[in-house]
């Protein structure tokens, strides 16, 4: 029996959109599901506005009766505004390992964006860079964080067969931390700090931190402009990720820090790893999801690096060194032994010969493919 794609229409047809990861990695060691919820929020324009600035459309394909693969086609509009590039973005997709299913998938994902007009397709890309991108293509015997991406080893091997080649890869690392902070590190430090009269916010409540959120953001926006995938997020998307993400950190994990004439300059936002408390959740907080991940907040031997941002004029400037410092003081105090590393741009060489100081091993890899029409 062949493939038939069938479009999300309707709200139930977007719950088995967001209900077909959670069948197809049943029982996997590796994959950390993500909340339902916020799967089923990010795929509806009444409660995403990235909607806004995209066009979207959903996608499942059935066979033998059965959900067998989905996929989304998205067109960030400011992104290729930004780059001057007519291009479609493939995302959220998911497949049994059968080519006949992601052929379909991917080729009404071409057509539905030629209709549109666009010159070509690239991705898994999602809405913004805190959405879903990417596909594992290395790594696959580790746990990722919850800000990562995990996929079956076929993948790589499909996108290849339907046309498609590599665009951009990321890289991921895991750091054992030192019992101690060296004292070179810790003058240095010091120095940076009292040169350029910096100062480093610390938080101790979620109320305090959260009143710094959209500065966060705002910052963002300047450090990330020139990135790959990046577009500018509006006011009301920044609102959005601020409701998602400031509620769950632990604010002694993330650090600002200031010029003196109080600008922000940098940011670290890190949090303790929640990889293994979402896997007991399964995908829901209720009825114990909560109390997983409440207990995976408290005692973290493993700390996800989710999001560092400096302004462009201080790059360079021992800004991000700073951060780290002040962040691996806390982990000290917490007996962290772990960090994971998100995804870096493998052409981000600074980043990752700062990482490669560290004890460390580069176990992750993923890819964003493209394909032109």
């Amino acid at each position: 029996m062949g493939v038939t794609i069938q479009p999300c229409n309707t709200i139930n047809d977007l719950k088995k959109f967001v209900q077909f990861p959670y069948d197809l990695y049943r029982g996997n060691a590796y994959w950390v599901p993500p909340l339902k919820a916020d799967e089923l929020k990010a795929v509806q324009a009444a409660t995403n506005p990235a909607f806004q600035d995209c066009d979207a459309q959903f996608w499942l394909a059935l066979k033998d009766g059965k959900v067998a693969g989905r996929v989304a086609a998205i067109i960030n509009k400011p992104y290729n505004a930004k780059t001057g590039e007519a291009m479609c973005r493939v995302s959220r997709i998911e497949f049994v390992d059968d080519k006949e299913v992601s052929k379909a998938l991917l080729d009404t994902a071409e057509a539905w964006a030629k209709e549109k007009g666009m010159a070509g397709i690239h991705g898994p890309l999602g809405f913004t860079n805190l959405d879903h991108q990417a596909i594992l293509i290395e790594g696959f015997d580790h746990l990722p964080s919850i800000a990562s991406e995990y996929h079956l080893p076929y993948y790589k091997s499909h996108f290849e067969s339907a046309g498609y080649s590599k665009e951009m890869d990321w890289v991921e690392f895991r750091l054992k931390l030192e019992k101690e902070i060296p004292e070179k590190a810790l003058k240095l430090n010091d120095m940076i700090q009292k040169r350029y009269s910096l100062k480093v916010l610390h938080f101790n409540t979620k109320n305090e931190m959260k009143e710094h959120a959209p500065r966060v953001l705002k910052l963002l926006n300047t450090a990330f402009g020139e990135l790959f995938s990046f577009a500018e997020m509006s006011e009301g998307l920044q609102r959005f990720y601020i409701d998602k993400y400031f509620n769950v950190l632990n604010p002694e994990f993330v650090k600002l820090i200031e010029d003196k004439d109080a600008n922000l300059i940098g940011f670290i936002i890190s949090l303790p790893s929640l990889s293994q408390a979402m896997q007991k959740a399964k995908g829901k907080l209720l009825p114990f999801g909560w109390y997983h991940i409440s207990n995976a907040l408290k005692k973290p031997k493993v700390v996800d690096l989710l999001l560092t941002g400096i302004h462009p004029d201080w790059q360079a400037q021992g800004v991000s060194a700073i951060l780290i410092t002040e962040l691996q003081k806390v982990m000290q105090r917490y007996g962290v032994e772990y960090v994971e590393t998100t995804g870096m741009i493998e052409t981000n060489e600074k980043a990752i010969n700062h990482w490669k100081n560290y004890d460390h091993i580069q176990h992750k890899r993923k890819r964003c493919f493209r394909k032109m029409f």
